[in-house]
């Protein structure tokens, strides 16, 4: 220790030792020491009034003389008394001259005499805390333990002490202290006065009581020694226990024990701390003591039976009658004092040069008050009274209370505890006494309180006892309006219920077994207590459960150990039995609500817990206790069915591992010795039975007979088991524990194992003579008789000898006395003491029990014991009225549930779950109607005011459990499993009564769907608008007018009110915040909620709701009077689409939720659609949506193809397919900006562009359809492929030509031009028109992925040429005839830029010359069809116009290609046949002139080329030259001159000659291939 911390020590130890030897106050005002004179003033002048005393000397009054040499006191000749030295003289004559008759002075009482010497000793004194301590007490004690003195004059002395004590003039560093304290003590406890009337006697006794409190509990009292405090203690309890004292005072008396006893055994907690290893060290000593019975030990032996020993030294003295040796005052004598009734036995107040060393009291004396108090509880001492057990038991109680934890830790307390007082207080707890009851109750509730570390075995015999008193067998009363399925779970009986004995056969030796009764009255039954009994018991029992970690020690100890009872499981069983309302039948209307206050004390401690860090240290392993439980209800059952038929029972323990080897005998002996649960008349019969020996030995090995005589031997043996009524299967147990006896013992005076095989045989016989009522006294076995029965047995080979006498007298005496029988079946007050001596045996083995201040075990305990709990709340709740009682309830739920969701007792969860649902009446198997639903608008609000909604409103009760039940689950949704079915019946019956908007919040991103429609409501009433007349007749003529009318009468303000308290109800549910809990679940969770959403689905497709409803969903207007349904049509049912889109939304939350759970939903979705017909058309175009929500989700997993699923939709009717489009292709347009793998297969299908095309003339759908095709042909992501290529342009022509509809406004815009009439800003392009352009935009932009199409392909250039080409060409073309100036104009112009793109002709191969066959020519000729130029007649002529220049244009453009073309001249004739019918059409001169223009250009370009030349200069072009010519010269005779003037002029004779030649063979041909000339074409009018 360094040097600074030395002085610390130092100074503390100099201020402690100040503190003490500060002079201490002296709490009074007048001088100290003057105080004691007039005390003893005050006591001599009692005296001298007295009789006795009246002549006393003057000495007495004066006080003595100073100066007088000081009495030395001798010891007289019995070394008791103190003889004062004034008497062994003769006294000197009075000063005064008084003398007596015969010439002597007056001689002092010893008495006064002492109170002059104190005076005259105080004369020096000037401070009273110096002087010699004993000395001041001496002439006071003197006094009290004078026998001549009177009761007025000893409580005068009692009252001056007790002043010295009160005032400090004696304190804790008054000399010599101790030595004075001891010797107060011994007087007050050796008090002797004369007896005068009994109320000034007891005054005496009851200063005697508060003397003795204020020297225990002051500071005097920490320097008692063992013995002081004995004879105090036996002297307040003599005081306690004398009948013949007034109620008063006994009571005073027990008041000042529970005073003193508190002060006593709190010291045993300030010795723990001051000196642990001297206190242990006496705790051995004393436990040597006890073992020992040392006879000089500290003893204490209260008088409690009224008579007192005048003798005895230990007990407050009876009052002393004066005797007839006392003469009257009259006589001569009187003056002269009796010497004898004056000896005073006071030790020396002389003070001796050492002083007295006196131990102060420890745990000696303490053990012997602790032993004492245990004493006066036993029951069977006749000696006892109640009263005197009920105030012994409270001075135990406080005892416990103050020092329990320390009498547990200390061996020779723990032991009384443990035994003595255990073994009392459990048969106190059995009285009818109520008084002894209710004291006992509550010293066991003290004693399991703060000893039960070391009550292992006695607590779980105390807690049996009460469960059995408590359990009542009486089934639950069906309650009308509760559902017995509520309260499933209750326990009707404890777990481990022992036949009754009444039920097994009688023993050998007993005809009868004891009736139950009687056993009860030996405390061996529960039995039937009186109300008041069993209402004292459960608040016992109560107050031991609220303990915190009572319950979970109860679990871990009993229930959790294989050969203990489940004690924790039955007492919250008996709590919830008897929670219930009926058991105040058979015990008091307080019981009920008591025990429900237990149980939830229970609940709440383990809610208390459930933050705490688990406190694992030190503990059992809380999984081995798991298995350890498992392995207890094995044996449990096996033991069962051993009972029943032990091979099958072994079979069943051999199955499940109990018992290692079914072939090995020891194992199977091992285990029907080790388990309590083998029935013992079974058990005898099988270890007795032939073909079981070998298990018979094993069994009979197990037992350890060293040291027992053979009765005592045979006697442990057949505690174990029930002894077979067969000759033979006794004999095989006598033959081997004769052989198993002789070999362990070996004893000396027996000859061998023949000889003890005849011995046993006798004593079971002598057992059963001595023990059967049938055998009448006199005719029952003699020593002599029994010692007859075995004469000669005791031989040997070599002699033949009998037993030893006084062997077989004490085999004989032992059993006489004790019958050999089954412990349980004792019938008299033996019973008991064995059961308890059993007992002790085993807690010698025992272990502690383990104190478990954590909560590791709680999840176990939880899951053992929840179902009663949930079923008693369940119950109160139904039944209860009182909002105390709902206010528990609602708590013991709440904590139910956190408990249950914090360990993941799922069961418990739900169960809760299933109780709140069933109570809060919105989850009926059948939902009602939502037909007569009403809108009502109040308060600018509108309320739906439904069957539903009104019934709830009504029931504070259902709303009370709906917002308990929404407050359960908030946070606990993870740990939910087969609840989610009750709370998707709730949710699904509000959702469809408008109680919950019809869509979820927290989920808004997922489907971009609107809310889902609900049922029109019956009507809409708005009361603002209502009129102030509601008389009675009014509301009767409204509805009687309704009834006529076909519709649901208006709605009440009652039912209105109704309502809106169901509205405000499930506002505190706070549905979105669970639902958005619901969305961050895990997905085992999840997949339990999604399981039970899709169990709502009806697995026959029919709607789940079968009522009439409106036709359509959605906001309706009211249905005019009593509209109905098609009868052929499908009802709708909202609350499927509620169950489909949340699983969906579910499933589709995450990766792993697609993975997991989406199957399951596809699987239910699919069977939805796969019975389209017998669905509502509302249901089946979601679930579309759904199932492709789905499959944009689930791409990467093979339970869900997009080709399957399409072609799903495509089979669907026409009109469904149409009602389901805008879902379906917000789905479809969902996908296609999904991946791009998915976006492909969608994009390759046949039946997608088949929807499409059945979909695009949904004028809904169509705008839908178009961005989604635009977004396939225009996107940078794949989409067109050579696969769809044709479909997608297919539609895209299907687009423009429904922009047709835009010619009409188009032609009307013209008209009212040219009247003038026209608006300023021309009319913009409605929406139609606007896709027909973009269509037309698409086509032309698609023309420049052809050739990357042809060079992909694996076709033939030409077929290639063909493939992707051509429906581009077509529908540009088609779209050239298109009525619409707009989208002809644009088709126009992509035409031209398309046939004159670079991309389009090649070398290779001439396919694309058909740009002429399929593409001009069909174009020009449907030009020239009249209805096709009528469409638009001012814009048709340009389109012809533009159409001849563009033929001519193309014509010249691949003029170079088509040189070498064999079908070069067939191409240029057929151009020229079209000019021709253009001119002719009869349009007019500008479309002649156009044509005339482009035919002259295309002749120059042609002969400039050397294409078109004269015969004499071309030779090989001569046919193209004749018949070009040939063919212009009809139409317009004047080109040729105008063209080729100098070919004009020759000689006509010379072109004619060689135009003939082929005019024959080439005649047939031009009829053939040139087209046509319409009829109508000359008919058409002029514009």
């Amino acid at each position: 220790m360094s040097g600074s911390a030395h002085e610390e020590q130092s100074l503390e130890n100099l201020q402690d030792a100040i503190t003490i030897t500060d002079p201490r106050p002296i709490s009074v005002a007048v001088n100290p020491v003057a105080l004691v004179v007039t005390e003893c003033i005050t006591v001599t002048s009692a005296m001298r009034k007295h009789a006795r005393w009246a002549h006393s000397s003057v000495s007495a009054i004066l006080g003595g003389s100073s100066n007088k040499t000081p009495a030395i006191a001798k010891r007289d000749r019995a070394g008791q008394g103190i003889v004062s030295g004034g008497e062994q003289e003769e006294a000197v004559p009075s000063r005064w001259g008084l003398r007596g008759k015969k010439g002597k002075s007056l001689q002092d009482n010893p008495l006064i005499s002492a109170f002059a010497r104190l005076r005259n000793d105080l004369k020096g004194c000037k401070d009273i805390r110096t002087f010699h301590t004993p000395s001041m007490l001496h002439p006071f004690l003197q006094v009290i333990r004078s026998s001549s003195t009177s009761a007025p004059i000893t409580s005068l002395a009692l009252i001056a002490i007790t002043k010295f004590l009160s005032y400090n003039i004696i304190g804790h560093d008054s000399p010599r202290l101790p030595e004075a304290m001891q010797q107060l003590s011994s007087a007050i406890t050796h008090c002797r006065f004369e007896a005068s009337d009994s109320a000034a006697d007891e005054i005496v006794l009851l200063r005697i009581l508060k003397l003795m409190e204020g020297m225990i509990s002051g500071p005097g009292g920490e320097v008692l020694g063992d013995e002081s405090v004995c004879e105090m203690m036996e002297t307040g309890l003599s005081m306690c226990c004398q009948a013949r004292l007034s109620e008063l005072l006994r009571r005073s008396a027990e008041i000042a024990m529970v005073s003193m006893c508190q002060v006593i055994f709190k010291r045993l907690k300030t010795l723990e701390i001051e000196a642990p290893e001297e206190l242990e060290a006496l705790d051995e000593e004393l436990e040597d003591e006890a073992n020992k019975d040392k006879k000089d030990a500290v003893r204490m032996d209260p008088s409690t039976n009224g008579e007192m020993d005048g003798v005895s030294s230990a007990k407050v003295e009876d009052p002393q009658h004066p005797g007839s040796s006392e003469r009257g005052q009259d006589d001569t004598d009187s003056n002269a004092p009796n010497p004898a009734s004056s000896t005073i036995d006071l030790p020396s107040t002389a003070a001796p040069d050492r002083p007295v060393e006196i131990k102060p009291y420890s745990l000696p004396s303490i053990r012997e008050l602790f032993r004492v108090l245990v004493d006066l509880l036993d029951p069977h001492d006749r000696q006892h009274t109640d009263t005197m057990r009920v105030m012994a038991l409270r001075i135990v109680d406080v005892a416990l209370e103050v020092a329990g934890p320390s009498i547990a830790s200390h061996p020779s307390l723990a032991n009384l505890a443990k035994d003595t007082l255990c073994r009392h207080i459990f048969q106190l707890v059995r009285s009818e006494s109520m008084p002894i009851l209710n004291e006992s109750l509550r010293v066991a509730g003290t004693l399991l309180a703060t000893c039960r570390p070391v009550l292992k075995l006695q607590q779980e015999l105390y807690l049996s006892y009460v469960i059995a008193c408590l359990f009542p067998r009486v089934e639950i009363p069906l309650e009308p309006g509760i559902e017995p399925s509520l309260y499933e779970g209750v326990p009707q009986a404890p777990s481990f219920v022992k036949p009754a004995p009444s039920q097994q056969p009688s023993p050998s030796g007993r005809s009868t077994p004891v009736p139950v009764k009687d056993r009860q009255k030996l405390g061996l039954e529960g039995g039937s207590r009186k109300p008041d009994a069993r209402e004292a018991m459960v608040e016992n029992l109560g107050g031991l459960v609220r303990i915190p970690s009572f319950m979970a020690e109860l679990f871990i100890n009993y229930d959790c150990e294989t050969d203990r009872g489940d004690v924790c499981m039955d007492i919250v069983g008996l709590l919830s039995r008897n929670a219930f309302p009926d058991s105040a039948t058979w015990s008091t209307v307080n019981v009920p609500p008591l025990c429900l206050d237990a149980l939830l004390g229970f609940v709440q401690s383990m809610a208390d817990r459930l933050d705490d860090e688990p406190l694992v240290e030190g503990y059992p392993d809380a999984k081995e206790l798991r298995e350890q439980r498992a392995r207890k209800k094995t044996i449990i059952r096996g033991s069962a069915k051993f009972n029943e038929k032990p091979k099958a029972g072994i079979a069943f323990l051999v199955s499940q591992g109990i018992i290692d080897n079914p072939d090995d005998p020891k194992s199977i002996a091992q285990f029907v010795k080790g388990t309590s649960r083998v029935d013992k008349k079974v058990l005898g019969e099988f270890i007795s039975k032939k073909g079981n020996e070998e298990i018979l030995r094993e069994f009979m090995s197990l037992f350890d007979f060293r040291g027992q005589r053979v009765d005592e031997a045979l006697r442990q043996l057949l505690y174990s088991f029930r002894l077979p009524g067969e000759s033979a299967l006794i004999e095989r147990i006598v033959v081997e524990f004769a052989k198993q006896y002789f070999e362990t013992v070996q004893p000396e005076n027996i000859a061998g194992e023949d000889a003890i095989y005849v011995l046993v045989y006798a004593i079971i016989m002598l057992n059963t003579d001595q023990h059967n009522p049938n055998i009448k006294g006199a005719k029952r076995m003699t020593g002599e008789d029994f010692a007859r029965n075995v004469r000669g047995v005791n031989t040997t080979t070599k002699e033949k000898k009998d037993f030893d006498p006084d062997f077989l007298q004490s085999i004989y005496d032992s059993i006489r006395t004790r019958e050999i029988v089954l412990p349980e079946e004792h019938n008299d007050r033996h019973a008991y003491d064995h059961a308890w001596k059993e007992l002790l045996i085993k807690v010698q083995s025992a272990t502690d029990l383990v104190i478990c201040d954590t909560n590791i075990f709680d999840a176990d305990m939880f899951a053992a014991t929840w179902k009663p709990i949930v079923a008693t709340l369940s119950y109160v709740f139904m039944s209860a009225t009182d909002d105390a009682v709902f206010s528990r309830v609602v708590t013991g739920f709440d904590q139910c549930a956190q408990i249950a969701a914090k360990y993941g007792l799922s069961d418990a969860l739900d169960r809760i779950i299933s109780c709140l649902s069933y109570i809060s009446t919105l989850a009926p198997d059948v939902p009602p109607s939502t037909s007569l639903n009403t809108e009502v608008q109040v308060d600018k609000r509108s309320v739906m005011v439904s069957e539903t909604a009104v019934r709830f409103g009504r029931d504070g009760r259902a709303q009370l459990a709906t917002v308990v039940l929404f407050q359960v689950i908030k946070g606990s949704e993870a740990s939910i499993r087969d609840g989610w079915n009750h709370l998707i019946h709730i949710m699904v019956n509000l959702f469809v009564n408008s109680l919950i908007p019809p869509y979820f919040l927290s989920f808004q991103k997922t489907l971009a769907l609107p809310p889902i429609p609900l049922q029109s409501p019956a009507q809409v009433i708005d009361r603002a608008e209502r009129p102030a007349d509601t008389g009675i007749f009014s509301a009767l003529s409204s509805y009687v007018s309704s009834f006529a009318n076909d519709e649901p009468p208006e709605p009440s303000d009652q039912e209105i009110e109704y309502t809106l308290c169901t509205v405000d109800t499930v506002k505190e549910c706070h549905f979105e915040d669970i639902l958005a809990n619901i969305s961050q679940l895990p997905v085992d969770s999840l997949r339990s909620l999604l399981l039970s959403l899709l169990e709502q689905i009806p697995e026959d497709g029919s709607p789940r709701v079968i009522v009439v409803k409106p036709e359509i969903p959605g906001a309706a207007a009211p249905r005019p009077n009593g509209n109905r349904a098609k009868a052929n049509r499908p009802t709708y049912d909202p609350s499927l689409l509620f169950v489909l889109e949340l699983a969906t939304v579910l499933a589709t939350r995450d990766e792993e939720t697609v993975e997991q759970l989406a199957k399951d939903v596809v699987d239910a979705l699919q069977s939805v659609i796969r019975d389209a017909s017998k669905q509502h058309p509302v249901v089946i175009a979601r679930s579309v949506y759904y199932l492709l929500s789905l499959l944009k989700s689930s791409n990467d997993f093979d339970f869900i193809r997009a080709p399957v699923l399409l072609h799903t939709f495509s089979k669907f009717d026409p009109e469904l397919l149409k009602q389901s489009a805008q879902p379906l292709l917000k789905g479809l347009s969902d996908c296609c900006k999904g991946p791009n793998g998915l976006r492909i297969e969608l994009a390759s299908s046949p039946d997608f562009w088949a929807i499409l095309n059945t979909l695009h003339n949904v004028p809904e759908a169509a705008g839908d359809v178009f961005q989604l095709v635009e977004d396939l042909t225009t996107s940078t992501a794949p989409g067109i492929s050579a696969d769809n290529y044709e479909a997608a342009i297919a539609l895209l022509n299907e687009f423009a030509t429904a922009a047709q509809v835009g010619a009409r406004q188009e032609q009307l815009y013209e008209q009212a031009v040219k009247r003038g009439k026209a608006p300023k800003k021309k009319p913009e392009s409605n929406e139609i028109v606007v896709r027909g352009s973009k269509a037309m935009t698409i086509v032309f932009e698609m023309s420049s992925r052809a050739p990357a199409f042809i060079q992909q392909s694996h076709l033939e250039t030409n077929e290639a040429w063909t493939a992707y080409w051509s429906p581009i060409l077509k529908t540009l073309t088609h779209q050239c005839l298109n009525p619409c100036r707009e989208i002809r104009q644009q088709a126009f112009s992509s035409l031209q830029r398309t046939l004159l793109s670079n991309e389009l002709a090649s070398q290779d191969h001439k396919e694309w010359t058909a740009i002429f066959s399929e593409v001009l020519f069909p174009l020009i000729t449907q030009l020239l069809k009249p209805e096709v130029f009528q469409s638009d007649p001012m814009g048709m002529s340009e389109t012809r116009v533009r159409a001849a220049t563009l033929l001519c244009k193309v014509f010249l453009h691949y003029l170079v290609l088509l040189a070498d073309w064999e079908g070069m001249l067939d191409l240029w004739l057929k151009i020229i046949t079209i000019m021709d019918r253009l001119i002719n059409s009869g349009q007019g001169d500008n479309l002649e002139e156009a044509v005339s223009e482009n035919l002259k250009n295309v002749l120059l370009v042609m002969s400039n080329a050397g294409f078109l030349a004269p015969p004499d200069e071309k030779p090989e072009n001569e046919e193209l030259w004749n018949e070009t010519w040939k063919r212009i010269n009809r139409f317009l005779p004047n080109f040729f001159g105008e063209l080729f003037p100098e070919e004009a002029k020759k000689p006509k004779g010379e072109r004619n000659s060689k135009e003939n030649e082929k005019s024959g063979s080439e005649k047939g041909a031009e009829s053939q291939e040139l087209p046509e000339r319409p009829k109508e074409e000359n008919e058409e009018a002029k514009p």
